[in-house]
């Protein structure tokens, strides 16, 4: 028996093309259109499972109905000279009446009743005439903005970025009168500390200044009293001697 012609139409139909630079992801879009009386079960799988990202990669379409699919190209060193093997397959089969496990309806399904459908990949630069016309489009879109700001004057809000930029800018100011108060309760504080400490230096300064007056009355004292001692013993001395010589 021959195999079933693919029943889903596919756009694009042969190619899916990806449009560089490579340095972020790079989305192309591909679009199954079910024109069957049908439910029309599908499975999307890729020669390089582990460059792509597919949303949705299976599901069911309904009879004439249509499901868009994202496949991302993650970033990669792309090299021109290099020409990209990566292939797509789109298989397809008629949905039975009741799905109660996908993975078991496509492990079960019989080879003549599979459709498939495949897509190579092409991998694209932007070309000069891309970059122009895409310098084109902002600069129109600059020049609306422009003439609509003019038309509408102040009444015209401010862009995103720059409420942006004032509410950071208030923040910023918020902190620094914050630091600034952290600052002077910090400078009061340390007055405080200085005041303090020379409070306590001059206490123990007198105190030792005291110590010393006592110290020194003490000396005197002992002093005072030491040519008296002498004058004691002195005469008893005397008398000693004259005492002697009268004897």
């Amino acid at each position: 028996m021959s195999k079933l012609e693919q029943v889903l139409i596919l756009d694009p139909p042969n190619d899916l093309r990806f449009k560089g630079p490579f340095t972020d992801v790079v989305t192309a879009t591909l679009k199954l259109k079910n024109p069957s009386d049908r439910r029309v079960c599908f499975k999307v799988k890729t020669t390089a499972p582990r460059r792509y990202c597919v949303r949705p990669n299976s599901g069911v379409i309904d009879a004439g109905a249509s499901v868009t699919i994202s496949v991302m190209l993650q970033p990669f060193d792309y090299d021109p000279n290099e020409k990209s093997k990566h292939k797509f397959m789109v298989q397809t089969m008629y949905a039975p009446p009741t799905i109660t496990d996908t993975e078991a309806m496509w492990k079960d399904a019989k080879p003549d009743e599979l459709m498939d459908s495949k897509l190579r990949c092409v991998f694209e630069l932007p070309s000069e005439n891309d970059k122009v016309n895409d310098m084109d489009v902002s600069n129109s879109k600059a020049a609306l903005m422009l003439n609509s700001s003019k038309q509408d004057g102040p009444a015209v809000p401010k862009p995103t970025s720059l409420a942006t930029d004032d509410t950071e800018m208030k923040k910023l100011l918020e902190e620094c009168k914050r630091l600034q108060s952290e600052v002077s309760k910090l400078a009061e504080e340390n007055q405080q500390l200085k005041d303090d400490g020379l409070r306590m230096r001059k206490t123990q300064r007198s105190d030792h200044m005291a110590s010393n007056a006592n110290s020194l009355i003490g000396r005197e004292t002992s002093t005072s009293s030491l040519p008296s001692l002498l004058v004691v013993i002195a005469a008893i001395f005397i008398g000693f001697f004259l005492g002697k010589f009268v004897l």
